[in-house]
């Protein structure tokens, strides 16, 4: 789920001394408030808690949905003009959750709220649903455009994605002490956390400054670097016996969590990105917030038997990044989240 929302940050952090360090809830989004507000939802409707993917039993398989949205990505875009990514942003948030279900994304459907139509922006729109869709070999099966001129401003975009498996290939869904974990690079920031990003960037940057890092343009461009999609990675995590997946997205190494109640040790874990380091730094950003928040540099985690898992980390991009303890918590770069 997007932890994300279109809530603009509060105008009382423009004025945040130097050493000051900004939050999530200060940016403008109260993560145990969403949760909270979360839960409520899901007691009314029944829902089942902390799956990636709602499941229903159609014989011999399961039919899997997933819906996400885009979050306040989309103001970085809107400020670039630039919308040619954020639909492999839509269609990554909802596969890379199938696939931490253990299955396969088959087809999706896209929601495009607009205050005002433009075609211009629509056809990046679609070429970048296109392109995610390719990655995710997946096909795209429809979609609604909706004008709302008195409840949008601008634009949001979100999409619901179906996906198939046999009832022997969703993963068992809870780790096991003694399990170690393999995590995979992720891609940037992906598309969680942004609205702390745009808060600290832009206290005393624009999106168009020039990018001190990497082959970015522009501070903007960093921030819209699209989410990585994980669904090459089905294959190999079941051929490997994977036992559960994490989708590092909103609440960044909470996600941990997800695998059961366990203690998970993070020992070797990607180093994040330089996009990481230029928000922490511009926003004095503590390191716990920085990964409760963000992927830092790991998009994706599995836990399997010990003796899988350099196997798995050689069959892919993989490696081994810790491991599975008894107890509770996760333990990451001396942090305990």
């Amino acid at each position: 789920m997007t932890d994300d929302d279109a809530t603009e940050p509060n105008e009382d952090v423009d004025s945040q001394s130097d050493d000051e360090e900004l939050t999530y809830a200060e940016a403008g989004v109260d993560i145990e408030a969403s949760e909270a507000a979360t839960a409520a939802l899901i007691g009314a409707v029944g829902e089942s808690d902390g799956d990636y993917a709602g499941l229903l039993d159609i014989g011999d398989r399961y039919l899997a949905l997933a819906t996400d949205g885009v979050g306040t990505k989309l103001l970085v875009a809107e400020a670039l003009a630039d919308y040619s990514t954020i639909g492999v942003d839509c269609i990554a948030m909802n596969a890379n959750d199938l696939v931490a279900a253990g299955v396969r994304p088959v087809a999706f459907v896209d929601y495009l709220a607009v205050d005002d139509p433009d075609e211009t922006f629509a056809e990046q729109v679609g070429e970048g649903l296109r392109t995610g869709a390719d990655a995710a070999d997946l096909e795209l099966v429809g979609g609604e455009t909706a004008v709302m001129p008195e409840v949008i401003r601008g634009l949001d975009l979100a999409g619901t994605c179906a996906g198939l498996a046999a009832k022997d290939a969703i993963f068992p869904g809870s780790a096991e002490p003694g399990d170690a974990l393999v995590g995979f690079r992720s891609s940037g920031i992906h598309s969680n956390g942004l609205t702390l990003a745009r808060t600290a960037v832009t206290q005393d940057h624009e999106y168009t400054d020039a990018c001190p890092f990497g082959d970015y343009d522009t501070l903007g461009e960093a921030l819209l670097e699209p989410t990585r999609i994980y669904t090459g990675l089905l294959d190999p995590m079941r051929a490997h016996d994977v036992r559960a997946a994490a989708h590092i997205t909103g609440g960044g190494w909470t996600n941990l969590k997800r695998l059961g109640e366990h203690r998970y040790v993070v020992d070797d874990a990607f180093d994040p990105q330089p996009v990481f380091e230029f928000v922490q730094s511009a926003g004095n950003v503590s390191d716990a917030e920085m990964h409760r928040t963000f992927n830092m540099g790991t998009g994706f985690v599995c836990a399997l038997a010990p003796e899988d898992a350099e196997a798995l980390a050689d069959a892919t991009d993989g490696r081994v990044i810790g491991r599975v303890e008894a107890g509770e918590g996760v333990s990451i770069r001396g942090l305990e989240l």
